[in-house]
């Protein structure tokens, strides 16, 4: 007890990192997706200050690719493990699909009232264009080896037998999902509702709670400080920009960066946000 009170009276510092926007593999130089390879330095140094009982995340993501979520949500898992420390998450706008992935790397999970939560589910959106280039009288040729090669082609009608085999695919996907967020949340989920709970719906604040997605409702600032006292520090890790990305990025409209934010745009507005 005299020993928690001396900790307590000390300044604690808990390194917090940010992962906000759309989690994609594209990590162009000015790229500020959620990938693996950005990520992977700054995740080691959030765990490197061997003082630190614990470490936050600060999430606002809509999701992304199942994969990257899943190598970065396995990276901060691991290295909690190795290095015997906590993980909170907190969410701001919103922890969506593959949002919700990193958000359940935590071993709690805090939000706000309006936070969006949830959506455990697969989707992979498309457009179809047979008619408009029938209609501009353009006559598409592709020679493939492979039978399957043009797979869902979106110039060419649909096929039974494609949209099956995606349908298998995203389920396989869908049941790796699930399968992780049952191990993480375990028994804080509502049993009764699992079926809603993994259908791909969302939920805002105390009903996401209520569900055994989320454990709380508080921002960084009050749940550190309630947690470790009111000296608690918090320590923002982030990576610093070399010459030519501070000029490229102020510099050049990055076309990459721009489909990013329209995209990030796009996925944000299924939220209401």
């Amino acid at each position: 007890m005299i020993m928690f009170k001396r900790l307590l009276s000390k300044s604690i510092q808990i390194p917090v990192l940010r992962l906000s926007g759309i989690i994609s593999a594209q990590s162009g130089i000015t790229s500020s997706g959620l990938a693996i390879n950005n990520l992977e330095k700054l995740i080691e140094k959030l765990f490197s200050d061997k003082k630190s009982p614990a470490v936050a995340l600060l999430i606002n993501s809509p999701g992304g690719s199942p994969t990257q979520s899943s190598l970065i949500a396995k990276k901060i898992i691991d290295l909690s493990k190795d290095k015997n420390k906590k993980v909170i998450a907190f969410v701001e706008d919103v922890a969506a699909s593959g949002g919700y992935w990193l958000a359940c790397a935590a071993d709690e999970i805090f939000i706000d009232q309006n936070s969006v939560i949830g959506s455990i589910g697969v989707i992979s959106p498309g457009f179809g264009f047979v008619d408009l280039i029938k209609k501009v009288g353009i006559e598409r040729r592709v020679y493939t080896s492979g039978k399957s090669k043009s797979f869902l082609d979106p110039f060419k009608e649909e096929k039974k037998e494609d949209i099956d085999r995606l349908k298998n695919i995203q389920e396989q996907i869908h049941d790796n999902f699930i399968d992780y967020v049952k191990d993480r949340r375990g028994s804080k989920l509502d049993q009764n509702k699992l079926d809603d709970i993994f259908s791909g719906l969302f939920w805002v604040g105390k009903k996401a709670i209520d569900l055994g997605l989320a454990d709380g409702i508080g921002s960084l600032n009050q749940v550190l400080e309630k947690k470790f006292g009111k000296k608690v520090k918090i320590k923002m890790i982030s990576q610093k920009k070399s010459f030519l990305q501070r000029r490229l990025s102020s510099s050049i409209l990055n076309s990459e960066e721009v489909l990013n934010k329209i995209e990030e745009k796009i996925m944000l507005s299924r939220f209401g946000l």
